[in-house]
């Protein structure tokens, strides 16, 4: 990479012979020059404690099976085809001799449809989650069960694995209606591998079979798996975002009763949630299994207040999202969730007097939560629909709660239509907070450090509440870090920003990447999770202004080969020509013979068939073929199209490096609805831009891109469809400086994305500082992955002398460094 020198006005050999407090690289072609300037005299924007937060939604089995602690899969033998198409009310569960789950008027309550009639002298045992119960040696674990026995009976619990007993076996005799029973074990040995059975000498019926280890976060009933909350608690986070997410703008908004035909596909409705465990209803979630809601809006409540954070709930607006895409209009039903809201809110703050107040305080927390920020409403697609029915719940929370902050949403994208209505309809509707969600490439947030600064001071406040590059590889955290420094610097507009997802059971995963990973034995922080506790543990109380020299040569001319691809459609391709800007052919084929020249890199199935390139599996997705040379540019790509059948339309690439970076007009997709230009970096994609239309099957098109250096325009049917320049940089040396009142510090946060060093000179502005910084480091391979087993991605920290008014420091290659300076 070739070299800059430092700039504003410092003198090079100066610097160079300054007191250095890394030494020298070996290779002055493995290092690229910088500038930081720092101006400690000038005010910058003030920042939040809760500017960082986390965002807990039950996908990947995050909250049964992971952060609750309850050990029984199917405790309550209501799952359901409902939830998966593979489920019984038995899922879990094995029966030796008679068992079978009944559904009548000797249930335990209306809310807890089913349970289990145990024959005489048969027993039952559940799998637990991933491999099975896990059990520690020494630890102690609490059985509970709901049973009833008209004539009397004994129930054997036993813990085992097929190795024998893991802890003695505990006898319980059952006798009359539905009771509560309890035992409690001291495993005697660790496995991964244990299942828990139930035994009854006479005829019994239960519910609620559950098993909790004692040990649980702070050791609360109905608790949650210490591990996993401790590294939430790690975090420091200034709010907890729940329940969702796709959770909560999905499914039916009517509620669980008779009237409603005991709906299974529901929206998340707190009141489902709250009060005794055994009463409250299990439902289907829309990531593909059940939710027991024994971690329910009280729990999460508490959480957040134990670990020191705002609660911040979301709420359904009866607009659903997701794909399904729907507005309800039954006007009772929205007056009933508007109230549902307004009670949440006196179940949060109301006195333990109050209605719903007391319904907390009889939970074991007569104090109110201090709720003062709630989401109404994720990810809308009909942002006209949404806006009107937010409007209402707001008025109403306004009326009774002036004092709550209610945040809208401007749709699941980072731009497009449906963004840039919602913003609109926002700004008009002078709301205080609007949360954005966008999943990226890592070039993405290389080269969108800078999106928030255009934004109106005097506008809507920013809520990040999703965001993720599309990877958990040191990479994608190196790309978030360096967005971070942008989030910071702009933190009048951006209050809050929460990654998402939280939580990954290894064995159960809808959603990549995630930031803690887990699974029954043990978890592990992915590269991403470091970074976020870095920024979180670091934040300060303002900014400092500061500027930074920039890398030269990040972008070039648009280079790569051309592709042909489709997903989930049967296509056909024919007169592909791609010619260069001074009128040579590079590459011209009429299928006439066959398709050697084209490598097929993905799914499907292509073949030459009657003078054209057809893919046929209608059901494959991504089958790529290339061809050409990956050190084309400036070229005219000519291809004639026509579906044949299946769900979309076309996917046409132009500069394809390789199989993770290319670009495509994806035409016809999601379901044949709109067009966009997306780009793939490192296998993950953005949108560049995109409209709305379809695709005809059995017409023929043609289809035209036309690349110049980083500009791109792209003809359809001999009429311009659009034009894009591509010419963000993916700047990979970002940095903010912020100030922490409360230490007298300067905390300079810096990060270098790139395989070289960065020597730098830092100018603090003749700020006046102790000669010793602490410095906490992270670097590592960019393709390094933390795992269960091996964590690359592990912060150092050390103490680094020379420090001044002017210093240099050579950054490590693949870095995230904060350095922390005294002022004097």
């Amino acid at each position: 990479m070739s070299r800059t020198r430092w700039r504003l006005g410092l003198s090079v050999t100066a610097l160079l012979t300054a007191t250095a407090v890394l030494p020298a690289p070996a290779h002055a072609e493995d290092v690229t020059d910088y500038t930081i300037t720092v101006d400690p005299a000038a005010g910058g924007a003030a920042i939040d404690d809760t500017m960082y937060g986390v965002f807990f939604e039950d996908i990947n089995r995050a909250a049964d099976g992971g952060l609750y602690a309850e050990l029984v899969q199917n405790r309550s033998f209501e799952y359901s085809t409902a939830d998966n198409g593979s489920y019984t009310p038995l899922t879990s569960w094995t029966v030796a001799g008679t068992g079978d789950v009944v559904d009548d008027s000797g249930r335990l309550n209306e809310r807890n449809r089913n349970y289990l009639s145990l024959g005489a002298g048969s027993s039952v045992t559940n799998a637990g989650y991933n491999t099975g119960i896990r059990v520690e040696q020494g630890k102690r674990y609490d059985f509970s069960v709901w049973a009833r026995a008209e004539s009397g009976t004994t129930l054997t619990v036993t813990l085992k694995d097929t190795a024998g007993t893991l802890a003695t076996a505990r006898q319980v005799a059952v006798e009359g209606g539905w009771a509560k029973y309890r035992a409690a074990f001291t495993a005697t040995r660790t496995s991964n591998r244990g299942r828990l059975a139930v035994a009854s000498s006479a005829a019994a019926a239960l519910d609620m079979v559950s098993l909790f280890p004692r040990d649980t976060y702070k050791n609360q009933p109905n608790g949650l798996r210490k591990d996993l909350a401790e590294k939430i608690a790690a975090l420091k986070p200034g709010f907890v975002r729940f329940p969702g997410g796709c959770l909560v703008n999905t499914g039916s908004m009517e509620d669980y009763s008779e009237a409603s035909g005991w709906e299974r596909r529901r929206s998340y409705q707190w009141k489902d949630t709250v009060g005794p465990v055994e009463e409250r209803a299990t439902n289907a979630n829309f990531w593909g299994y059940n939710q027991s809601y024994g971690l329910g809006y009280y729990e999460y409540f508490r959480f957040a207040e134990d670990i020191g954070a705002m609660p911040l709930p979301v709420v359904p607006a009866l607009v659903t999202g997701c794909g399904q895409n729907r507005a309800t209009d039954d006007e009772a039903l929205l007056e009933r969730h508007i109230q549902d809201t307004l009670d949440l809110i006196e179940f949060a703050n109301g006195p333990a007097t109050s209605t719903w107040g007391k319904v907390r305080a009889e939970m074991g927390h007569p104090r109110p939560f201090r709720l003062t920020h709630l989401g109404v409403g994720n990810e809308e697609n009909l942002p006209n629909e949404f806006f009107a029915r937010f409007q209402k719940f707001r008025a109403a929370i306004e009326a009774e709660y002036p004092d709550i902050t209610v945040v809208s949403n401007s749709g699941p994208d980072d731009s497009g239509t449906i963004f840039d209505t919602a913003w609109k309809l926002n700004r008009e509707g002078d709301v205080d907070m609007v949360d954005e969600h966008y999943y990226n490439s890592p070039q993405w947030f290389l080269q969108n450090n800078d999106r928030y600064d255009s934004y109106d001071r005097n506008g809507p406040k920013v809520f990040l509440g999703e965001y993720a590059s599309q990877g958990n590889t040191w990479k994608n955290g190196l790309a978030e870090a360096a967005f971070m420094t942008g989030l910071e610097r702009n933190a009048d507009v951006v209050k809050l920003a929460s990654y998402a997802p939280l939580l990954a059971n290894e064995d159960y995963v809808q959603w990549r990447p995630d930031m803690i990973w887990f699974n029954n034995r043990a978890s592990w922080n992915s590269a991403n999770y470091e970074v976020q506790k870095l920024f979180m543990t670091n934040v300060g109380d303002r900014v400092v202004p500061s500027r930074a020299t920039t890398t030269p040569d990040v972008s070039g001319p648009i280079t790569g080969a051309v592709g042909l691809s489709t997903w989930a459609t049967s296509a056909a391709y024919d007169d592909v020509r791609v010619t260069a800007a001074d009128g040579s052919t590079l590459l011209s084929d009429d299928f006439s013979g066959d398709a050697s020249r084209w490598e097929h890199v993905g799914a499907g199935s292509w073949s030459v068939q009657d003078g054209q390139y057809v893919q046929t599996d209608a059901a494959a997705e991504n089958t790529l073929v290339t061809a050409g040379d990956p050190a084309w540019k400036d070229y005219d790509l000519h291809v004639r199209a026509t579906k044949k059948s299946g769900k979309e339309g076309f996917l046409v690439a132009f500069g394809v490096k390789d199989t993770g970076n290319y670009y495509w007009w994806n035409l016809g997709g999601w379901n044949n609805t709109q067009s966009a230009v997306e780009q793939a970096s490192d296998g993950g994609k953005s949108t560049l831009l995109s409209k709305a239309g379809s695709i005809e099957t059995g017409r023929a098109y043609d289809i035209d891109v036309k690349v110049r250096g980083r500009q791109v325009t792209l003809f359809l049917d001999g009429q311009q469809w659009g034009s894009f320049t591509d010419d963000k940089p993916a700047e990979p040396f970002r940095q903010v400086v912020t100030r922490d009142a409360a230490t007298g510090e300067l905390i300079v946060k810096v990060v270098n994305a790139q395989p070289a060093e960065a020597r730098t000179a830092v100018d603090l502005g003749g700020a006046k500082v102790a000669s010793t910084a602490r410095v906490t480091t992270l670097a590592a391979d960019a393709d390094a992955v933390n795992t269960e087993t091996d964590t690359p991605v592990t912060p150092v920290t050390s103490t680094v002398r020379g420090v001044a008014d002017r210093f240099s420091y050579t950054f490590p290659a693949h870095s995230v460094t904060f350095l922390r300076i005294k002022q004097r």
